[in-house]
């Protein structure tokens, strides 16, 4: 059948080849002259930088696109692990690295902390192992819109073991009731961020997010993490797919209630079946304009967004590796600005990737590529250059504090990237980075299905629909929504 997806960023390019490697003719349309949506890359005077996720977890949903298309994934797609998870620095002069190797870490933090604290971290790590163990065949790899998926015995066992799940606490209160020393505590509560939520909101379920990063590893790809779109990208080329840059869709055509193809501007492109990898409120409110919106789900809280500086660095800095953070004194006053006063922290807390740690030619000789971002509130209209001329001088000074350095002379080379221009990079609603947030305990269950209900053909996947946002849900929601499509068609299978 014919397929079009709108949209090429990472979900909708691993969608175009499992729906090519099942015999469909896929075509793509993206408003962009490049592919990736967020996960791009820019180059500045000789820098190079990662334009937008920088946290590379679960290779394997990669590697098994190739092994789909009968390719070999190691002759296309390079990557290793790498040794420290993240450098943390405090205020009160405490830093620590969390190694992936369990002994290594906890001679780590030997260093600073009471055993009985190191344990009771290492217990949350084991509940976030098994909370993810026993979820994900539920939650993140299947429909959750779909009643066959719950008549399985993955289902029956989640059910059987959902009261430790602690779906009516936060992630704060229930780190708070494990783990005493508060500087743990905030360890463990920053993975609240990697679905754009706050810690004091979310629920406890999602205290299993740090098992990908801290007990599963984390990879860096050898050509750095734009390599993820290029080679996800050749390989659609190779199986088929084509590709349409510089097309902004207008419009999802819809007849008798089945997806008809789209509209881009007097041209029609008719097909079966249709795909939008665009943000599910841009999809309805700009693509969708005639039917009937989820307005329940469009109107539900967004995640948070980021202001994003990429800095070319004249020196080196060997305390720091490839992920950093520098974390504010008052974690919960950082959230409360984000989420309840929409506005940025005096005091935000500060994540620093340096990709030129592992591969030098990213930065010249004696110089680094700083990707430094902080997380701020989606666009709601605020005065942003005001706003970030004063995040600017904040982050200056903190780094400066707590690295004991002058970092603002090094600067050489500087781009900026805020809610607004993410909204009109990546038509992400308000410059979510995540769609919606996940400040209840309902969240999950309220993101988009992955198809809609009332028209035939017409499917989502991306970080703005179930299962979520980040590289691993993104891959999954792209299988989800082949399988489906798979059942929809079981002839095309």
């Amino acid at each position: 059948m014919d397929a079009i997806i709108i949209g090429s960023g990472i979900a909708g390019l691993a969608a175009s080849v499992r729906l090519a490697c099942a015999g469909h003719e896929v075509h793509v349309y993206e408003s962009n002259n490049y592919p990736g949506g967020k996960l791009t890359e820019i180059t500045i005077e000789g820098y190079r930088f990662d334009a937008g996720p920088s946290l590379f977890t679960l290779p394997q949903l990669v590697e098994e696109l190739f092994a789909l298309a009968g390719e070999n994934p190691k002759q296309y797609f390079e990557y290793i692990q790498i040794e420290k998870a993240c450098n943390y620095f405090y205020e009160d002069g405490t830093t620590f690295s969390a190694y992936h190797n369990r002994e290594t870490f906890a001679n780590e933090l030997g260093h600073t902390f009471e055993e009985k604290d190191i344990l009771s971290v290492f217990k949350q790590l084991d509940l976030a192992s098994f909370r993810y163990k026993l979820t994900a065949p539920i939650f993140l790899e299947y429909s959750l819109h779909r009643l066959k998926n719950y008549v399985n015995m993955n289902t029956l066992k989640g059910i059987a073991n959902s009261f430790k799940l602690n779906l009516f606490q936060s992630m704060n209160d229930e780190n708070t009731s494990v783990v005493k020393d508060k500087r743990l505590v905030q360890y463990l509560n920053r993975f609240a961020t990697y679905n754009g939520s706050s810690p004091y909101m979310a629920p406890a379920l999602l205290n299993m997010i740090p098992h990908l990063e801290q007990n599963i590893g984390s990879f860096f790809p050898i050509n750095g993490m734009h390599q993820i779109t290029q080679s996800i990208y050749n390989l659609a080329k190779s199986v088929g797919v084509i590709f349409h840059f510089g097309k902004k869709v207008d419009e999802i055509l819809v007849t008798n209630n089945k997806a008809s193809g789209i509209k881009i501007q007097d041209s029609t492109h008719k097909a079966t079946i249709v795909v939008s990898n665009a943000d599910i409120h841009s999809t309805y409110k700009q693509l969708l304009p005639l039917q009937k919106h989820p307005e329940k789900i469009l109107s539900q809280e967004k995640s948070s967004s980021a202001l994003i500086f990429y800095w070319g660095i004249t020196s080196l800095f060997p305390k720091l590796d490839l992920h950093n953070i520098l974390f504010s004194a008052d974690y919960k006053g950082e959230f409360q600005h984000i989420f309840t006063d929409k506005t940025i922290d005096n005091d935000p807390s500060i994540y620093i990737n340096i990709t030129s740690k592992y591969k030098p030619d990213d930065a010249p000789d004696g110089c680094e590529n700083w990707f430094v971002m902080i997380n701020v509130p989606n666009n709601q209209g605020q005065n942003w250059d005001k706003l970030i001329v004063e995040a600017k001088a904040n982050i200056i000074a903190k780094i400066n504090r707590v690295l004991h350095t002058n970092i603002e002379q090094l600067i050489a080379v500087e781009e900026i990237l805020d809610p607004r221009t993410i909204e009109s990079k990546t038509s992400s609603f308000a410059g979510a980075l995540y769609g919606n947030a996940s400040n209840n305990m309902f969240a999950a269950f309220l993101r988009h299905k992955n198809f809609s209900s009332t028209i035939k053909g017409l499917y989502f996947c991306g970080g703005s629909v179930h299962p979520g946002g980040g590289i691993p849900l993104c891959l999954n929601s792209a299988k989800i929504v082949a399988k489906i499509i798979a059942e929809d068609y079981p002839t095309h299978s």
